[in-house]
């Protein structure tokens, strides 16, 4: 948090931790996968770009949080709205994400020898569906903390970390599969389709 913090209701940090909690969930279940990856190729550089997104999300969440909106209030009911949205479209893209990843999926960038290059479900219209999630996770932070201003810090250290992370899984991903990998990028967008 820069400065102080908007008013905000209760309702929006009680949403967003219930929020964290059932996406906390989702990465557990997400973490386990089968034994034996023989051939795996892992990036430990996008453990760099993990720790900078990590700081993104410790510049808007942290702080006092002035909870004197009445939670009846029409800003607390479009506040919290807002927050619901966000949260459900970052859980939503974050399983079909998983799902059409399946054992492809990884916390830290890495190919396998039987790796296959995903296309379909969310990687379809933008080939980082997740990082486009927790973007709007970061967003739902903001409003629901009333941390605007941290923003300022928060939206480019999320998207150095993210670049960091992309650039390592791109090099992989480009080294398994090459020309085929090359066309799947000159179709598909990295985060908003048809535009970024």
């Amino acid at each position: 948090m820069i400065i102080h913090p908007t008013p905000v209701s209760p309702v929006g940090p009680a949403i967003l931790f219930a929020g964290l909690g059932l996406f906390l969930l989702l990465l557990v279940f997400a973490g386990k996968r089968e034994a034996g990856e023989s051939g795996s190729r892992r990036s430990p550089r996008s453990i760099v770009g993990i720790v900078i997104q990590m700081l993104a999300f410790v510049a808007v969440g942290a702080g006092l949080i002035d909870m004197s909106l009445a939670p009846a209030s029409r800003a607390a009911i479009e506040q919290v709205g807002v927050v619901v949205l966000l949260i459900a479209f970052t859980c939503g893209v974050f399983t079909a994400s998983k799902r059409a990843l399946g054992r492809n999926w990884s916390l830290v960038a890495r190919t396998r020898s039987d790796h296959e290059l995903v296309t379909w479900g969310p990687f379809a219209y933008v080939r980082h569906p997740i990082y486009s999630a927790l973007f709007a996770w970061l967003l739902a932070m903001a409003m629901a903390f009333g941390h605007y201003r941290g923003l300022i810090l928060g939206i480019p250290l999320y998207w150095i970390g993210t670049t960091l992370r992309i650039l390592e899984e791109e090099k992989l991903l480009r080294a398994q599969f090459g020309p085929v990998y090359d066309a799947y990028a000159a179709r598909v967008k990295r985060f908003i389709p048809g535009i970024i």
